[in-house]
């Protein structure tokens, strides 16, 4: 069965049962400070099962891309060198909010596995929850007993805690599980060595195909369980493993998610898959990479530094690592398989056929630009080998610390190379400088997330921020205390708020809450609200105090900042300005990747493949402020079917999962106008802006450009700053009505004298060339130059390059003393080294020893570094020894 089939087999059967089908959402996660990304199909639902959100309906089916690479859940060093782990995989499931239980649960997923699928029963196995004494969980006999009439008792497994209770984290929902596996190995197999055995053993024959959660408790923060007032179920199964069993194959890698793929990476590396166990596993970690890469891209990830976009950079090198050293595969090519993965998914994922062209340019640069680091850190590597002492045979681990944390270079890389030249690297040293690393990003990051306490029962915020900035009489709602690094911080939720919560780019508002002391009805109390967050569909307002006593009975007036909250909607309405101008003037192809909106400047980050010449951004702020200057009146549709907003041509965010009604902002600019869905604050007419200056221009990724501009106040700070330092310049130069033509003349003068001074080293080197010619030793067919110089490391080398331009049978060795240390060039006449014999590298780590040195290079030329300054004679003595011998 194709997978496209069995996808859409699973989900019509659950359709046909009363279940609504929901899409997938975006990998990357917006609103869930906890992950990075979505690593279970349960993760959209969970404001659900935190009873922030009512579900649109009690019966749920989809598919869910998922991610794996980080935390508890994390495949990655799995990831080929078995046939069944994966980073990016899909999640087939079904959920019950409230409605279905145990027993319809696992009556629903028998009935598919065997009687739609036509999945033997034979080779079925199932586990249960066998209680938990430390957290006083009983043993699930209710699913034991259900299942003993769907299957023999001797196929039903207890499991413990860490196989089959499910925790979504260290709070939050949970409840016992019970998981489906299955046997494809041989019946003799079967009859040797027991499948009870191998449940959970990671056994790549006896794996689990589905997991069903019956979450009936909530994890405080103090680890004390308490049962819900609802109960639900979670279900998920591996599509990829599914596929497996339904085509017959041994490997989910063997199926037709990924045969193809391996088959186009063989045809490239001209190697064939199955010949070789190593080159096997670099295929395997290849397709599975680039299909997770071409997924978070599509869902609006761009690799970068920091947070999940090093985690997606991390694994596009992982994948460029394994095919530069398995499979000899030196240039970019991970970008080609994006064409195949498009076809593949177009009728299921379109938003990858939609971005096709611009996830291919951004995986191809990503590629370019790693393939250049690896060529760096070689370089590095040989720089170190050769200023090794003699007898060492271990680098430094702090050494490859850094060509790992600088360069992004694989420390396992650097072992191989290493161990090419029978060296090594210190590992634990290493591993100490990594868990240094990981230790302070872990004390930097860390998020101490107490229980909510609730006042009400109000679950949702009505967020009134559009239209005033005030409001009289709020209630709050509920409650919690957080430590973020280090400082703890208390969140409030109330029933309604005209504060905008972080969101689309946009930072979150600031203000204050007001309200009387219950200690002295006379005081007024005042906490000051530092930012705006969004979780879920909860408006959470962060304050680093809060009196005691003071959350309930309580009217409350929320007020915001208003200069911040106006100069933040200035920078916002001028980002849609820049944003449609960049498409005017370059294309469609320019779309928003990323943005920065706050009330000081703002940062856009869009798809571009080229640097934008300065005369074009001047071109692009004349044409913004020409808008501004003219004006344009904000027009706001709070609510409209996104069908309808995207006939109007309206533009939504990359990456972005938008409800059924959307908000549309637009501003007529002369016979076009800027149309964008939009949750943001903005100007009532963008002549509010008053002024826009671009700041910068750079590439933050491959294939993708930012600028960073300021509005209004931050303009004219920006442009007072420039004329009070081009009057100081004019002072300096006691010229202020031409100070351009001073410093033209100053950088004319400097020109001048820099040609004198190359002039006058040429000179110099051309004197010392003559000079050396005179002392070369003829010796027989061989000419022969020995010298130590007075001269700068480039300039000796340029000599010996002049001396093989000019001889075509000379052998040179030159020293010169740089920082303390000997530094030793030894070189043949390119028609010597036809001869094995003249070997530049051999012989420089012969003689090396004499200045306590070691060195390497290529067979006509190679470098040598030593700190025994009194070994130069010797050296050179040496050398003449061992050419007078050959």
């Amino acid at each position: 069965m194709k997978s496209i089939v069995l996808r859409q087999k699973f989900i019509d059967f659950f359709k046909s049962r009363k279940h609504t089908f929901i899409p997938s959402s975006p990998m990357v996660l917006k609103d869930d400070p906890t992950l990075l990304f979505v690593n279970a199909g349960m993760n959209q639902f969970k404001d659900i099962f935190l009873g922030n959100v009512r579900p649109v309906s009690k019966r749920v089916v989809n598919s869910q891309k998922c991610l794996r690479v980080s935390g508890k859940h994390n495949d990655l060093e799995e990831v080929g060198h078995d046939t069944y782990h994966h980073t990016m995989f899909e999640m087939l499931g079904n959920w019950s909010f409230g409605d279905y239980f145990k027993q319809e649960a696992i009556n629903l997923a028998w009935d598919f596995l065997t009687k739609e699928l036509k999945i033997s029963e034979d080779r079925l196995y199932v586990t249960f929850f066998q209680g938990d004494d430390k957290d006083n969980l009983l043993i699930d006999n209710d699913t034991r007993d259900i299942w003993s009439k769907l299957i023999s008792i001797d196929k039903i497994i207890p499991s413990s805690k860490e196989d089959n209770f499910w925790e979504m984290g260290k709070t939050g929902p949970c409840g016992p599980s019970t998981e489906i596996h299955i046997d494809l190995r041989s019946d003799l197999e079967r009859k040797r060595v027991s499948t009870s055995s191998l449940i959970n053993r990671d056994h790549p024959e006896v794996i689990e195909i589905w997991n069903i959660v019956f979450i009936s408790y909530n994890r405080k923060e103090n680890n004390v369980l308490e049962s819900l007032p609802n109960t639900h179920v979670d279900t998920g199964m591996g599509f990829e493993r599914l596929c497996m069993v339904l085509q017959d194959k041994k490997s989910t890698y063997d199926t037709d998610i990924f045969s193809h793929l391996i088959t186009k990476v063989a045809n490239i590396s001209k190697l064939n898959y199955g010949d070789n166990v190593h080159t096997d596993i670099a295929m395997r970690v290849i397709v599975d990479h680039v299909r997770a890469i071409v997924f978070t891209i599509s869902d609006g990830q761009i690799p970068s530094n920091t947070g999940a976009g090093y985690v997606i950079r991390r694994i596009l090198r992982r994948a460029v690592r394994y095919a530069y050293t398995y499979l000899k595969l030196e240039e970019p090519f991970i970008y080609i398989l994006v064409d195949l993965i498009s076809t593949q998914f177009k009728d299921v994922y379109p938003e990858i056929s939609e971005q096709k062209s611009a996830i291919s340019n951004i995986i191809r640069e990503e590629e370019r630009a790693f393939l250049k680091t690896l060529g760096k850190g070689l370089a590095l590597i040989n720089q170190f080998i050769i200023e090794l002492k003699p007898n060492v045979t271990k680098i430094s681990g702090k050494v490859v610390f850094e060509l790992y944390d600088t360069y992004g270079f694989p420390p396992d890389l650097t072992s191989l190379i290493l161990k090419e030249k029978n060296l090594a690297f210190d590992m634990p040293e290493f591993n100490d400088y990594m868990q240094q690393q990981k230790s302070r990003s872990r004390s930097a990051s860390e998020i101490v997330v107490g229980d909510w306490v609730h006042v009400n029962k109000v679950s949702t915020t009505d967020f009134i921020g559009y239209d005033t900035l005030v409001i009289q009489d709020a209630e709050l709602v509920k409650y919690r205390y957080v430590t973020s690094r280090g400082h703890k911080q208390i969140h409030l939720v109330f029933n309604t708020t005209p504060f905008y919560a972080e969101g689309g780019g946009q930072v979150g508002d600031a203000g204050e809450v007001i309200f009387m002391s219950i200690d002295n009805k006379k005081d007024t109390l005042c906490c000051q609200i530092h930012n705006t967050i969004r979780e879920g569909n909860l408006i959470i307002h962060i304050a680093n105090s809060w009196p005691d006593n003071h959350f309930s009975n309580i009217k409350y007036t929320l007020q915001v900042n208003y200069k911040k909250r106006v100069l933040t909607e200035r920078n916002h309405s001028a980002t849609h300005l820049l944003h449609h101008v960049l498409r005017k003037k370059f294309g469609i192809h320019v779309e928003q990747r990323g943005s920065y909106v706050g009330s000081d400047y703002l940062r856009f980050d869009f798809s571009h493949f080229q640097k934008i010449q300065n005369s074009k951004l001047v071109e692009i702020e004349n044409t913004i402020n020409d808008y501004i200057f003219l004006g344009s009146d904000l027009e706001e549709v709070r609510s409209l079917p996104i069908d309808q907003a995207r006939e109007m041509g309206a533009l939504a965010l990359f990456g972005e999962k938008y409800d059924d009604s959307v908000r549309v902002i637009q501003f007529s600019l002369d016979s076009n106008k800027s149309i964008e869905l939009c949750g943001g604050t903005h100007v009532n007419n963008i002549n509010e802006i008053g002024l826009f200056k671009i700041v910068s221009e750079s590439s933050v990724a491959a294939g993708i450009r930012r600028i960073e501009a300021v509005t209004s106040q931050s303009a004219y700070h920006f442009f007072n700053k420039k004329i009070n330092t081009l009057n100081e310049i004019g002072d300096l130069f006691k010229n202020t009505d031409n100070v351009l033509k001073s410093i033209q003349k100053i950088i004319y003068e400097n020109k001048e004298l820099q040609i004198l001074a190359s002039n006058a080293n040429k000179n110099k080197l051309q004197n010392l060339i003559q000079s050396l010619d005179s002392r070369i030793i003829d010796l027989n067919s061989l000419k022969i130059l020995t010298s130590e110089l007075d001269c700068d490391i480039a300039d000796m080398k340029n000599i010996c390059f002049s001396f093989f331009k000019k001889y075509d049978n000379i052998c040179v060795a030159l020293v010169t003393k740089s920082n303390g240390k000997v530094i030793l060039n030894v070189g043949f006449s390119k028609q010597l080294i036809s001869n094995p014999r003249f070997n530049a590298s051999t012989i420089v780590n012969q003689i090396s020893i004499d200045i306590n040195g070691k060195g390497g290079g290529q067979p006509f030329f190679a470098v040598a570094s030593g700190d025994k300054i009194g070994g130069i004679t010797q050296v050179l003595k040496h050398f003449k020894q061992i050419i007078t011998n050959l």
